[in-house]
């Protein structure tokens, strides 16, 4: 008998109803990565709307390929197979639509006001409780196919000593434990909203993300890229992709992430 909530499939199937998320759910005591696992299953025909979420990941991956602390039974690892028509250059919208629909179950459950590192990572105050990878299946110009992945830490009581002092779980913010099951289905409900909102073609996505983050318009910042630059948020562009003045006053497109606070 294990000593964390249990996920009841059969209750969270219910709490899905109506949405893209509630028939194809399938939990895992352990595995390797959910994302690699389901990004498999993608490639096998498994339907949109597959879901795999684990109690414990033994390879769990971020962004860059960084491992992702995947404790048994204290965080949420969850991915997601969706099948939207959309072209590449719209695919970053994803993980941005992906980082609105986790600050919201965050919210609602714990009150907790996350804020976004873009593109993807969640964070309270100035530490990270979780992460999102998004991986995409292409033809020609299109997106095929894309899990969404989805990391955060809920119930965690102390993180390893290598990243404790950048890192935070809910549980150790509201002072309370917090139920995975409740995230999951808040979670999944707004990710479901945010991606018929892309589907429908409404374009308030950036306009919302920038609202929603600190860190797209004002932000004093370091980039990895472009042999690294310091300099400060500058909105973001029509794909999504976040603008940088750097300290020359050279405008620059961040590409693939590694943005941290100077």
């Amino acid at each position: 008998m294990c000593d964390w909530e249990e996920f009841d499939l059969s209750t969270i199937r219910r709490a899905l109803t109506g949405t893209r998320f509630g028939r194809h759910l399938q939990h895992f005591a352990s595995v390797g990565s959910t994302n690699t696992l389901l990004f498999a299953a993608g490639a096998e025909g498994a339907p949109e709307g597959t879901v795999y979420v684990a109690d414990e990941q033994t390879a769990g991956r971020g962004r860059g390929g960084h491992e992702w602390h995947s404790a048994a039974g204290d965080g949420l690892y969850v991915s997601a197979l969706i099948r939207l028509q959309l072209p590449l250059q719209q695919a970053l919208l994803v993980s941005l639509a992906a980082g609105l629909a986790a600050q919201q179950a965050i919210r609602e459950v714990t009150a907790l006001n996350a804020d976004i590192r873009w593109p993807n990572d969640i964070l309270i105050g100035s530490r990270k409780c979780g992460g999102i990878l998004v991986e995409s299946a292409v033809e020609g110009e299109t997106m095929r196919y894309a899990v969404i992945g989805i990391g955060i830490n809920i119930n965690h009581v102390a993180l390893p000593a290598d990243i404790a002092g950048i890192a935070t779980s809910l549980r150790i913010e509201a002072g309370h434990t917090i139920s995975r099951m409740r995230v999951l289905i808040d979670l999944l409900r707004a990710l479901d909203l945010e991606l018929t909102r892309l589907e429908e073609g409404r374009n308030d996505l950036l306009d919302r993300f920038a609202a929603a983050s600190t860190w797209v318009r004002g932000k004093r910042v370091r980039v990895s890229e472009a042999g690294g630059y310091t300099g400060v948020t500058d909105g973001i562009d029509p794909h999504g992709f976040l603008q940088v003045t750097d300290d020359d006053g050279v405008r620059h497109k961040v590409l693939s992430g590694g943005v941290r606070e100077a």
